[in-house]
């Protein structure tokens, strides 16, 4: 009975908000993350960011309203559902179940943050971002930045936010540690993470440059969101430097993008 309902109700939905083709041919033209899905993987995931579009609420500043056309809401809606793209429909919404809104700001914004170190002293400063989200928050992005994401260079700001959500999925904090499917073990989660974690805090001592952005060193939060930002866009990157993680990872996200990058 359930799943007639719900059936019905996709189709009630296809009726109201037809599926608009040739926006998504212009949102895969603009972003090459997404001109290099296969056609089945761009048919599924299509549909999935057109409705996200309708369960979260897109707030625009009013400069970027006029700007932000509706190819523009599709790709990022799909930069988004990426991540669960191999995941079921149920799995999808209760991943982001957490968060109602995207907030798009004209630039970055700045934030006053109080940190203790590992000594108990407390550090002051003004941090500068291109986004941020908490728990049960809003996801908020800065423009700019979401201009330069989309391309395959291991960056991506929608991703990283979008990453946050899910390891926030268990917890009120980021902590690198997401809600994980009965085929993967925490202790085998933790050992893969720690070891990366291990290795980017070797790089800094030593005064080298870790494989991947060294922002991920900062807070295992951070590692696994920037981890996923690699995982998708710059896969070579990730696998290259960190192979066990790499195969983790395609198995948590039940897909593997590397083959996508060395598409004709």
């Amino acid at each position: 009975m359930l799943r007639a309902w719900r059936r019905a109700r996709e189709r009630y939905f296809e009726a109201r908000h037809p599926f608009p083709i040739e926006a998504w041919c212009e949102s895969r033209a603009r972003l090459p993350l997404l001109a290099a899905l296969t056609e089945e993987e761009a048919s599924r995931l299509g549909p999935r960011a057109w409705r996200f579009l309708f369960d979260k609420r897109l707030s625009l500043h009013p400069e970027l309203d006029v700007t932000f056309d509706l190819p523009a809401r599709l790709a990022l809606a799909a930069q988004a559902c990426l991540l669960t793209l191999g995941w079921t429909e149920r799995e999808h919404r209760e991943a982001f179940a957490n968060f109602h809104e995207i907030l798009i700001l004209p630039e970055a914004f700045k934030r006053h943050v109080e940190e203790m170190d590992e000594f108990g002293v407390m550090h002051e400063y003004v941090d500068e971002r291109a986004g941020e989200t908490s728990y049960q928050g809003p996801i908020v992005i800065a423009f700019p930045d979401l201009m330069e994401s989309g391309d395959l260079n291991g960056f991506n700001v929608m991703i990283h936010e979008a990453s946050h959500k899910l390891d926030l999925g268990n917890s009120p904090d980021a902590d690198g540690f997401p809600p994980l499917p009965r085929d993967i073990d925490p202790r085998e989660w933790h050992r893969v993470f720690t070891a990366v974690w291990q290795d980017l805090q070797a790089h800094l001592a030593q005064g080298r440059s870790p494989p991947i952005d060294d922002y991920a060193a900062s807070h295992p939060g951070e590692c696994f969101a920037v981890c996923c930002e690699y995982f998708f866009t710059a896969p070579r990157i990730l696998d290259d430097a960190y192979p066990a993680l790499y195969a983790l990872l395609v198995r948590y996200f039940r897909q593997d993008p590397l083959p996508r990058r060395f598409r004709p």
